[in-house]
């Protein structure tokens, strides 16, 4: 509900019942129309391929998808507080990189330095968006670039690959409970917690205020800056976590990974029904989106006769219906 809205209710101006429906049915089709896509493209799935349902191949969905859902957590903030971060991939990478050189020297060493090396990268980037304006656009794209090159020169221009030497480091990626690995349980944790943070918690209303309105954020006294700072922060200590995980899993630092990522994290936040020009979002909506991307490459996998590129394909149209639709939306609920 816009604030003209607000104030025309206020005086007594009812809008037409039409327009209200309008309003609402839009509202409904953001919020949900990411988990109902979902459950129509899995059950169809489920009745299409027989090994699709299947506990094993579950279990590899949820693992594989894991990794971009932690990063999508951090994005969803930055998203709604109006920014973008083109960095996280090559941030997902370094931190691959970084944990599996750091693991010789144990395993708080091997987390440690990913998280502490990225997020500095992150709230650098914050920074210099909240205290100069500058376009989180170029800003994060001069990060990405500074990021993978910081990764070049640790890995030897991406010829050395380093191994995971500390086994309780390994552990937190290969290891199991009750059939899913632990990165799972790390990234529904992750979304329960952020969740609680956007929806109930101050962080989260600054987050929405600022996304909606800088100018009437601060004179709500919301500290802007400071948010802003807190929000890329946030997206960094996330992709170098994601990338910890991913080299524990993995049993080594792979500097091949990352490439575009970035893009794949954006889709999903989109999709997921969080609006580019900020504002609203939720995370729910985030893992319906990464869950659906998850399963679009599963299916593709599932056809055998279809290369990977294809999702690439399927994603990209994805998004531009979703943005599309979220254009038209937004207007419906202005017209309201």
């Amino acid at each position: 509900m816009t604030p003209l809205t607000t104030v025309s209710r206020a005086v007594g101006a009812e809008p037409p019942a039409g327009a209200v429906r309008g309003e609402q049915a839009g509202r409904l089709l953001q919020q949900y129309g990411a988990p109902i896509v979902l459950l129509l493209v899995a059950g169809v799935a489920a009745v299409v391929f027989d090994g699709f349902a299947s506990g094993a191949n579950l279990a590899n969905l949820a693992i594989t998808a894991s990794f971009l859902a932690i990063i999508a957590v951090g994005m969803t903030f930055v998203i709604i507080s109006g920014g973008i971060d083109l960095s996280v991939g090559s941030q997902f990478a370094l931190g691959g990189v970084l944990a599996a050189w750091a693991s010789q020297y144990g395993f708080a060493a091997a987390l440690a330095l990913p998280l502490a090396v990225c997020g500095a990268i992150g709230l650098a980037q914050g920074w210099i968006i909240a205290r100069t304006g500058m376009a989180p656009f170029i800003v994060t794209l001069a990060g990405l670039l500074g990021a993978r090159g910081l990764m070049l020169a640790v890995s030897n221009e991406g010829a050395e690959t380093y191994l995971v030497k500390s086994d309780a480091f390994a552990e937190i990626g290969q290891g199991r409970f009750l059939g899913l690995s632990y990165p799972v349980y790390s990234t529904l944790a992750l979304f329960v917690l952020g969740g609680l943070v956007l929806q109930r918690g101050r962080f989260g209303q600054r987050v929405y205020a600022v996304g909606g309105s800088e100018d009437a954020a601060r004179l709500m006294g919301v500290p802007v800056a400071r948010t802003k700072m807190q929000v890329y922060l946030m997206t960094g200590l996330l992709a170098g976590l994601a990338g910890a995980l991913n080299a524990a899993r993995l049993s080594s630092g792979v500097t091949i990974l990352g490439a575009g990522m970035e893009l794949d994290v954006i889709a999903a936040v989109v999709i997921g029904g969080t609006l580019l020009t900020g504002g609203a979002g939720t995370l729910s909506g985030t893992l319906a989106g990464v869950l659906l991307l998850g399963v679009i490459q599963n299916i593709i996998n599932q056809i055998g006769s279809l290369t990977s590129a294809y999702q690439q394909v399927v994603s990209g149209t994805f998004l531009a219906v979703v943005v599309v639709v979220q254009r038209y939306l937004s207007r419906l609920q202005r017209a309201a």
